[in-house]
């Protein structure tokens, strides 16, 4: 499951970030790009099976109750005490594209969520990445500036990390910022029968 939701991830973002910025072509500057990994042993503390919910304490003891999706099938094979192994991961990209007349700064999300097959090993995953497009307003080479703006209408100045990056930009190209949450949860152990 861990590897299927890695591609799954590393696609959509990939797929998302070329519709954002489709008949554009990117700029010559470095994208920005994090991810962060989260792995993590928790313990099921708590079952409510008419109410389809379950209570997971991590490694440091904070809990929380999680749902169980309608068509989780396998919620009858766990007990308090099971362990779960989770995994939590986000992603953030940063891309500049050439932009074309008429651009406008907009937004967009997709979601994705999987259970495993009834007999199999209780599992489920969930991921929502959003593309968010801003428009280059204004770029200050000397002061080391630039001028966003948001779909909402905001324009905000920011400070270039790499000057050189506003030397090969251009008022009206849009940048392309892919954010992407995903956590993935399987039963450790499946109990003896």
């Amino acid at each position: 499951m861990k590897m299927k939701l890695i591609l799954l991830i590393t696609a959509l973002v990939f797929s998302l970030s070329l519709q954002a910025g489709e008949g554009s072509k990117m700029r010559d500057i470095e994208p920005i790009s994090a991810t962060q990994t989260v792995q993590l042993v928790a313990v099921i503390e708590a079952i409510d099976r008419e109410a389809r919910t379950f209570t997971l304490t991590g490694p440091q003891g904070n809990s929380r109750t999680l749902q169980a999706r309608p068509d989780s099938n396998n919620i009858d094979k766990i007990e308090v005490g099971d362990k779960v192994n989770v995994e939590y991961i986000q992603h953030m990209s940063i891309e500049v594209y050439e932009g074309a007349e008429g651009m406008k700064a907009g937004a967009g999300a997709m979601a994705a969520e999987a259970v495993n097959k009834e007999g199999e090993n209780p599992a489920g995953m969930e991921m929502l990445t959003t593309v968010t497009t801003a428009i280059v307003k204004e770029i200050n080479i000397e002061g080391n500036t630039f001028k966003l703006a948001w779909p909402n209408g905001d324009i905000q100045e920011y400070e270039a990390q790499n000057p050189e990056n506003l030397k090969k930009a251009q008022v009206g190209d849009v940048v392309v910022l892919t954010f992407t949450e995903a956590i993935a949860m399987a039963l450790a152990e499946v109990p003896a029968e």
